[in-house]
């Protein structure tokens, strides 16, 4: 598991930051990217990558500002151009569905895939299957605004080969049935439960994601113990009366809803056009007086979320 940033700024694109979207790369997972948020000109600064459109099958969408959603028509319709003839599914407020077919319907654009769209009217978990969870919650912002919660199914622990060795249980077909956790009978009669033979559960991962918004409580729920936050840091700490005048959150905010939540780390994104040069990097030098894993990332910076062996 992966993420990618493709787009950092807030507001209007600068020469250094692009427009809001990330790209969470579960390539390992389920050979699948899913994409948040999709800021005008996306589809360019993907091209500046290894990540590949018809991989990307889910998009979420935080809210309908329009630095968040002018790149959609024309991602959705390069997709169609670059191979993909997979089904995509766009998670996002009320509006979306409306938003995207228009576009789409305007400029006569005809894709080569189903879209389907799913759009949020309460918080709550908008996706699941026996890997992942997806929960959203609105948040505090001029217009509904969601965070995202991705939550990882736990791994079973290794099969502990050494101990079967040692009670003389033989390899074959049956440690594929011991590692599901199954109970086997061996050929000499002995009845053994796969789950006496596992090591530890490994904890799945979890990977917490918002949009524009105010700190408030919200945030912190949807942040538990997360692995990686990635919270919006478009003011410094000298500017929390505009921030909060505007629902947007300054560097401290986000340092301090890493730290109520315990989480492991802190990406700040969203970054206003105003800072430039050393006033960034005093964006994190400042967050991290609060929590010190804090990283401010630029457009095309891309990290690991390792698994927590």
């Amino acid at each position: 598991m992966k993420i990618q940033f493709l787009g950092t700024g807030a507001g209007v694109p600068s020469s250094a930051r692009n427009l809001s979207s990330l790209a969470l790369k579960l390539l390992d997972e389920r050979n699948e990217i899913w994409m948040f948020d999709c800021g005008e000109a996306t589809q360019q600064r993907i091209l500046k990558t290894t990540l590949k459109p018809r991989k990307i099958n889910k998009i979420f969408i935080t809210h309908l500002h329009g630095d968040h959603i002018f790149g959609l028509p024309g991602f959705l319709s390069s997709r169609a151009f670059q191979g993909g003839n997979t089904p995509l599914t766009i998670y996002g407020p009320v509006g979306i569905k409306e938003y995207v077919l228009t576009s789409l319907r305007i400029s006569q654009s005809h894709l080569r895939y189903p879209i389907f769209f799913h759009e949020i009217k309460e918080d709550g978990v908008i996706f699941e299957d026996q890997q992942f969870k997806v929960t959203c919650a609105k948040l505090q912002h001029g217009i509904p605004s969601y965070g995202y919660r991705i939550e990882e199914s736990d791994y079973p622990g290794e099969l502990l080969v050494n101990k079967l060795k040692e009670e003389n249980i033989p390899a074959g077909p049956l440690y594929g049935k011991l590692k599901n956790g199954e109970e086997v009978t061996l050929e000499d009669g002995r009845v053994v439960n796969g789950m006496d033979y596992l090591g530890k559960t490994v904890k799945g991962r979890i990977v917490t994601i918002l949009g524009d918004t105010k700190r408030g409580a919200t945030n912190v729920k949807l942040a538990q113990n997360a692995d990686v936050l990635v919270h919006e840091s478009t003011f410094a700490k000298d500017s929390q009366k505009i921030a909060s005048a505007y629902f947007h959150s300054t560097c401290m905010d986000a340092a301090k809803v890493a730290k109520e939540a315990k989480v492991k780390k802190l990406y700040l994104t969203h970054v206003s056009s105003r800072y430039l040069g050393k006033e960034q990097q005093q964006l994190q030098v400042d967050a991290r007086t609060i929590f010190p894993h804090t990283v401010l990332v630029q457009d095309y910076d891309e990290f690991d979320i390792p698994l927590n062996k």
